[in-house]
């Protein structure tokens, strides 16, 4: 299978989209063309991939992306047996003669712009009733694939759940020390930019270090450099996942404090199963997901939730897992036995190649061919002559 793979939004080496699910498709032996912003973000691409460098797509600036997508679209996609692309934005730029075509579907976009600081307030709900008829559009003329089980009440339909779960190691590299806590992924305002600031602020004069992992909207870009420049933290801005996770491993907690708004709600942070699985503590607000995981599963905690835009008790979470090494090694291993167990990626590896599979043979069956009837049916006769 020649699987030809789209996006113009998220960095050529985000981790669902290379790591795992382009990984699993060259591990089982399938030829990928990668479509993505190399040039932009600075990336080398895998010699195992055919690569297509397009403009990333970012803020307001889109529409010479979308064009320059489509064309690249239009010329791969007759040579392709499978189009998977990532990004609700490429809905506009898919070309009309094209293989089984596959939106992964990676968040709750509509809910996502009503914190967009680049959309006009204004705007953020009208375009979110246009996102919704797109998505209602779109699962009836594609397949779709869903990072969530809280994405299904989206749709009319019912669509197959690839989760985000991780790489588990069959033990931590490290266990977790004493002197800091990290923060793995995209950086926002809704993700709690400013709370981190304002955290490393907080545990600096006690001897914990901040360390951000992760590229930032552009809006908090300024923020987090007075931070590092003030020596409140250390922003270490885009690293690719393998490497990311090497840093993150012997901290005294992984930090997910994403504020209360409706893209998050039905969403399991990946970072909060990163960090399990790499035996951090975890620090998280109540996001319902998030704190089922840490904080409701039979085996007991993998870490302490602290309320929503409460920094010192984020803070006083952190310097009470530094105070009591028992505890942080206790809710590093117990992480780490959930993840290993029900969030380990190569399970969901095998089903998601497969769904890929089933549906490019799918469409490679021939139509059966019903004979045409001759006048009126008769009352209990044969169909045909």
């Amino acid at each position: 299978m020649h699987a030809l793979v789209a996006t113009v939004v998220h960095h050529p080496e985000d981790a669902r989209i290379l790591h795992r699910q382009i990984r699993a498709l060259l591990d089982a032996g399938h030829t990928v063309t990668y479509v993505a912003p190399f040039r932009e973000c600075g990336v080398t691409p895998w010699k195992e991939l055919h690569s297509v460098d397009v403009p990333r797509a970012s803020g307001r600036e889109r529409l010479s992306s979308l064009r320059a997508a489509r064309a690249v679209l239009a010329e791969q996609a007759p040579g392709a047996d499978l189009l998977l692309f990532h990004d609700p934005e490429l809905l506009l730029a898919l070309p009309p003669r094209r293989p089984v075509t596959v939106w992964d579907v990676h968040e709750d976009t509509a809910a996502a712009l009503l914190t967009k600081a680049w959309v006009p307030r204004p705007l953020r709900r009208p375009l979110g009733m246009v996102v919704r008829s797109f998505e209602r559009r779109a699962e009836r003329r594609m397949r779709l694939l869903l990072a969530e089980e809280g994405y299904r009440s989206r749709f009319r339909c019912d669509h197959p759940v690839v989760p985000n779960t991780t790489e588990v190691p069959e033990a931590p590299a490290r266990e977790p020390g004493d002197d800091r806590v990290v923060y793995l992924g995209q950086v926002s305002e809704a993700r709690g930019a400013h709370e981190l600031v304002e955290l490393g602020r907080m545990l600096r004069p006690q001897g914990v270090r901040l360390e951000v992992i992760g590229g930032a909207d552009v809006g908090v870009r300024p923020l987090l450099r007075r931070a590092q420049q003030e020596d409140v933290l250390h922003w270490y801005g885009f690293v690719p996942n393998d490497r990311a996770l090497r840093i993150c491993a012997g901290a005294t907690a992984g930090l997910s404090l994403l504020h209360d708004t409706p893209n998050y709600r039905h969403s399991m942070p990946t970072k909060v199963v990163e960090y399990m699985a790499h035996g951090l503590p975890v620090v998280t607000t109540p996001n319902p997901m998030a704190q089922e995981l840490v904080t409701g599963r039979p085996e007991g905690p993998a870490g302490l939730v602290v309320p929503f835009d409460d920094v010192p008790a984020a803070a006083e979470a952190v310097l009470r897992l530094r105070r009591d090494g028992e505890l942080r090694r206790s809710l590093a291993r117990t992480g780490h036995q959930i993840t290993r167990t029900s969030f380990h990626w190569p399970v969901q590896a095998r089903l998601f190649v497969k769904r890929l599979e089933a549906w490019v043979d799918e469409a490679a069956d021939p139509v059966p061919v019903v004979p045409r009837q001759r006048g009126r049916q008769r009352q209990g006769a044969p169909v045909g002559d």
